[in-house]
């Protein structure tokens, strides 16, 4: 893997397609690494004449980890957010953002559409509207402009996230704790098979362990606060893809973004939850291109008759 310094970290990264191509540059989630974007929804990419640029998050996978803080005590820090009490995160969303400027820069990328993903989404809104002479588009995934009073996680997803595995020594207890994570949280229309799950999640493990680094970005989510106020910066064309099923970001999140972004295009998929399953990778790329390339309707909301299988759009 590739890595370069940028905003004084050690960024890791991997590129696929001719640099001559249209930048695209992946934001991933919380915890996880540049891997867990889908090959198929990579090389996807590339077939449609994308330069694509994946990297690790600062604190997770093969990028800078941040050792010199302690891990943090995360019931204190959803109370502190409860109470509105400061927090005091080791980094913040912003300084993500800035890594993922700094890694343009090393690379020699002027502007590039930015696709991010749950925090990635997060990342990839403070990107957009900090930096908008280098962002061509912005794609948020399955996230949220963290505004106040907006729905958070089930029950049941937020005791999957903050449940440690039975055994955090031992392989097959982590492997079978993220599993389940994974069902829970996963859309229940499009269930990923148990095989490939677990090969992914053999994949992730062999690569990088660091749950520290997990907390901490945790954490820098709950300090980041509401976003609005930055979104209504956004000037850039916007698309907004969220699951109806989401349990841990609930679907209101993803129309709360949509909205607080002049001129977003909003489309809600039908049994999605909170991942990439194989079976919508298709359905992904066609939007993520049509958004890219122009090729959506700029207007008048998409009757239902005429909307994707499975799909609805809303113009906002």
């Amino acid at each position: 893997m590739a890595s370069v310094q940028a905003n004084g970290i050690r960024i890791v990264y991997e590129t696929s397609g001719d640099p001559r191509d249209t930048p695209v540059l992946l934001v991933m989630g919380l915890g996880m690494q540049l891997t867990s974007w889908p090959d198929d929804f990579v090389d996807g990419l590339v077939e449609q004449g994308c330069f694509v640029i994946r990297f690790d998050n600062r604190d997770s996978g093969l990028s800078g980890k941040f050792d010199q803080f302690k891990p943090p005590n995360l019931p204190l820090a959803y109370l502190k957010k409860l109470v509105g009490w400061p927090q005091r995160p080791a980094y913040t969303l912003a300084d993500m953002a800035h890594d993922a400027r700094g890694l343009l820069d090393a690379l020699g990328v002027a502007r590039a559409h930015v696709v991010g993903a749950s925090m990635g989404g997060m990342i990839a809104q403070i990107f957009a509207a900090r930096f908008a002479e280098r962002t061509l588009s912005l794609t948020s995934i399955m996230s949220s402009s963290g505004r106040r009073g907006l729905p958070g996680p089930s029950g049941a997803a937020r005791a999957a996230m903050l449940r440690r595995p039975a055994s955090p020594a031992g392989r097959e207890q982590v492997i079978e704790h993220m599993a389940a994570v994974f069902r829970v949280i996963g859309s229940p229309a499009f269930p990923t098979p148990q095989r490939q799950l677990r090969a992914l999640i053999e994949r992730s493990l062999e690569r990088s362990v660091y749950p520290a680094g997990v907390a901490r970005q945790m954490v820098a989510i709950v300090a980041d606060g509401d976003r609005t106020p930055l979104l209504r910066r956004i000037a850039c064309p916007a698309l907004v893809i969220h699951g109806a099923a989401d349990p841990l970001v609930p679907v209101a999140c993803g129309v709360d973004t949509a909205q607080a972004i002049a001129g977003a295009r909003l489309h809600i998929i039908e049994g999605m939850g909170h991942d990439l399953p194989p079976q919508l990778i298709e359905r992904l790329l066609a939007l993520i291109d049509g958004h890219l390339h122009g090729k959506m309707e700029p207007q008048a909301r998409t009757p239902a008759a005429q909307a994707p299988t499975g799909g609805r759009d809303i113009h906002l």
